[in-house]
């Protein structure tokens, strides 16, 4: 299955504004990386973000979100978000703002 490319859009037109991105193909879909730091991407038609273990045991709180395991091996602070999770922009954005301040705590690569 193709990743959701809408989704890419909504994802890059957020996240260009931002200094220092770029995309790479990874995992059969695109990761955005900020300062050398994966932060988020696109699974399928999930989300994907990297939140640092606090944020993503809270982001598992919600009935869209599950862990990110597409190996049978969950990458530790990382979540993956369904649909309901990022319906709106502004959810959305949401989302990218949480994955970029975690990533914006790490040493740039």
């Amino acid at each position: 299955m193709a990743y959701n490319e809408e989704l890419e859009r909504r994802i890059k037109k957020i996240v260009s504004r931002w200094k220092g991105t770029n995309d790479k193909k990874m995992f059969g879909g695109v990761c955005h990386l900020i300062s050398g730091n994966m932060f988020c991407g696109v699974h399928k038609d999930f989300l994907i973000l990297r939140l640092g273990e606090d944020k993503s045991s809270d982001a598992l709180k919600q009935p869209y979100a599950r862990p990110f395991d597409i190996t049978g091996k969950p990458m530790k602070g990382w979540v993956m978000i369904a649909g309901d999770g990022y319906k709106s922009d502004p959810d959305l954005k949401a989302w990218l703002d949480q994955a970029r301040n975690f990533a914006n705590s790490l040493p740039p690569k």
